[in-house]
Order: C-alpha cells, then structure tokens, then sequence
C-alpha cells in the first residue's frame, strides 16, 4: 500500500503532482493552476481522477479548479482558514484532520509563512509531502503574508517528518536555490553535489524534485537555520540576492 506522485509540468515553472493509491487505483490531483495539461495527465493515466486538493489560493495553483471540476465532478478540499479566497470547496481542512485517498490517508499540517492559510499533506504510506510553496528544494517561499516565526515553525514540522518522505513541491526553483545556498554555504560538501546533480538534471531537461527529505536536511539553508531569527535574515537576504 502505497501513495506514489508524479509531478504535472504547468504554466512556466509550476508542478501539479498527480498523486495515486496502488491498493485502490484512487487519484488525486494537488495545486492545478490550469486545465488542460492536468486533463491530459489524467486521462494518460487512466482517466481516473477523485479528488482535488489545494494547498493555498495563489492563482497559480487554483486557477485550473473549476474547468477541472466541470470535467471531473470531484471534492475539492482546502484549508478551512482560506475558504474566501479558495473555489468552491466540498470539504474544509485544519491542522491534523486526515483526507482519505483510497486506501491511504493524508494528514493535514498547517504551514503558514508563504500564506497565512497554507497547507501541506504529507501520506505516511510514500512517504510523500505535498507542500505547495512553502518548502522548495534548497529553498523556501516568499514571506508574502507570515512572519519569519512562522515559517521557521513550519518548516520545523516538515524537519519531524521521516528522512525518506520525497518532498513534491509547487515550482521548478531548485537551480536558482542551489545558487543562493552555495552562496551562505559555501564549504557544505553534501550542498556542491546537490547543485552539480540539479546543473545537469536541468541540462537534461529533466525535474529536480521530488527529493528527499533528508537530503534537503543537508543541503536547504533554511531547513538548516537554528532559531527564527537566522531564518529570517536568510530569507531577507535572498531577497536582495
């Protein structure tokens, strides 16, 4: 029993991730910006789908729900916390409530930082945690509506995860991370070989994600950052970089 994902190119950098239950063939598909892409994602893969689940309201990650939904009449679950500014949702979720796929179950974990209605999934059967924009390989978010604080505690929820859980996040940014990491990180041996894998993953046009957790605890500044405050100053200063 197993929750396998597999990541949906969209628009220029975005990733939808289609995500399926091997016991019950049960799907669901996370942050669809677009239509049509997703559609044809599906339909190659059976044309199954049962869910829709989102993990904030940015429009690039909502904007394809309703054509989807007019497709494929299914629930489409959010955070309770972002049900005005979200389509229309068949079910409203909080920290710790737990969304069944097939067989498996998602829990629900509450990540405000990049939004202060955000939310991650993380099915403890891929290990796999879906976790829009608030964590990116070598990365994370902008602060667009949190605090620091904030971020830095969710991130700290994602670091009590297991070392294999396969982050599957919402963008391509991981050869622009790795240029800022090596910047504040220069001598992390473990960070040289991560960018050298991403240059030549992007040179093949491949993806750089999902990746997994515990490489990420080696080599993401900010999953390394000791308190909020170091947190802070390393998302400020990737601001400016």
């Amino acid at each position: 029993m197993t929750v396998t994902a597999t990541q949906v190119p969209v628009l220029s950098d975005n990733y939808s991730w289609l995500l399926r239950d091997s016991a019950s063939g049960a799907t669901a598909i996370v942050d669809p910006p677009v239509a049509e892409p997703i559609i044809a994602a599906i339909e190659q893969a059976g044309g199954r789908l049962d869910m829709i689940l989102l993990t904030h309201h940015h429009d690039d990650h909502i904007g394809g729900v309703d054509a989807l939904r007019a497709r494929f009449p299914v629930p489409v679950i959010g955070a309770a916390a972002d049900a005005h500014r979200l389509p229309r949702l068949d079910r409203a979720v909080a920290e710790g409530d737990i969304v069944r796929l097939g067989t498996a179950e998602g829990r629900v974990i509450a990540t405000p930082g990049h939004t202060l209605g955000h939310i991650a999934y993380f099915f403890a059967d891929g290990p796999l945690l879906c976790c829009g924009d608030t964590m990116f390989s070598l990365g994370c978010g902008r602060l667009f509506e949190g605090t620091a604080q904030q971020m830095f505690d969710s991130f700290a929820k994602f670091a009590a995860l297991p070392d294999a859980t396969l982050i599957c996040c919402g963008h391509e940014y991981t050869a622009s991370n790795a240029r800022f990491a090596l910047a504040v990180d220069p001598d992390n041996a473990a960070l040289k070989a991560r960018a050298a894998e991403v240059e030549r993953l992007r040179a093949e046009g491949r993806p750089t994600v999902p990746v997994r957790l515990d490489l990420e605890r080696a080599t993401n500044p900010f999953l390394r950052a000791p308190t909020a405050a170091a947190f802070g100053e390393l998302r400020a200063h990737k601001d400016r970089f």
